[in-house]
């Protein structure tokens, strides 16, 4: 017994190790892109993204991917960052070339995609929202982050929900409740504040037939799994607790006031 223990423990460190080390000279060679012809993606949120002859590159984070431990860590971070997203970015561009040129003419601009989000196939819906999403929300987190919104954000928040804690409730209500995979968000709705969740990638900008949330984004939470399944497991709540020690307050009221 003893035996077959020290084997077991071997075989996982090894495999650990391994994958630390495949991780480690793959992710950073290839994650970055370069800073040329960056530009601006949407006018109103200002979410910084790279386009490069009309094709969409992964944006650089604004810290390092151990920079929010300990809530969210960093194998999870760098695997977000360098492979869901980077997956995103890829089969976007990939979805694009293969658009008519009436389309062509319309796809330089997330912000002109989701305006038109109907007339795009499945494919440049699901990858462009969850580029645009993605980018946004590395924006809405930061280390030593956290704490409560100043400044007008504030004050909204209070003359709609009564209270922060009231507001923060709501915002892990819309969090928990989103079956499956989505995304949690606050957002300005006809000059007011909302909280609501959307499906898969999915975002309050597209025009979408039927109902739906729609507004301009402030805040926003990825719930997929893969956001937090290495540290937390099944315990999203845990997650979502976590969010509130790295928000970004200061680009949240960005947001609000633009």
């Amino acid at each position: 017994m003893e035996n077959n223990n020290t084997r077991r423990n071997f075989l996982k460190q090894t495999a650990i190790l391994s994958t630390g080390t495949i991780i480690g000279s793959s992710l950073f060679t290839n994650a970055y892109a370069s800073d040329e012809s960056r530009t601006n993606i949407n006018s109103i949120l200002e979410v910084e993204t790279s386009v490069t002859d009309g094709l969409y590159t992964l944006p650089k984070l604004g810290y390092n991917y151990d920079g929010l431990e300990p809530h969210i860590d960093k194998m999870t971070m760098e695997i977000h960052h360098s492979k869901h997203h980077k997956g995103y970015v890829t089969n976007l561009n990939k979805a694009l070339e293969t658009l008519d040129a009436n389309l062509v003419a319309h796809s330089k601009s997330l912000e002109n995609i989701f305006e038109k989000m109907s007339k795009f196939p499945e494919s440049v819906r699901n990858n462009g929202g969850g580029h645009y999403n993605h980018s946004l929300f590395w924006t809405l987190m930061k280390p030593n982050g956290g704490g409560t919104p100043k400044g007008k954000l504030a004050d909204a928040i209070m003359t709609t929900f009564g209270s922060f804690d009231e507001f923060k409730k709501q915002f892990a209500d819309a969090s928990m409740k989103r079956f499956g995979s989505g995304w949690a968000w606050l957002v300005v709705q006809d000059d007011k504040l909302v909280i609501g969740s959307t499906p898969n990638q999915d975002n309050p900008l597209m025009r979408l037939r039927g109902k739906g949330l729609k507004g301009k984004p402030v805040l926003a939470l990825d719930v997929w799994e893969h956001a937090y399944y290495l540290k937390n497991q099944n315990k999203r709540a845990d997650y979502v607790s976590s969010f509130w020690n790295v928000v970004n307050w200061d680009k949240a009221e960005e947001l609000f006031n633009s």
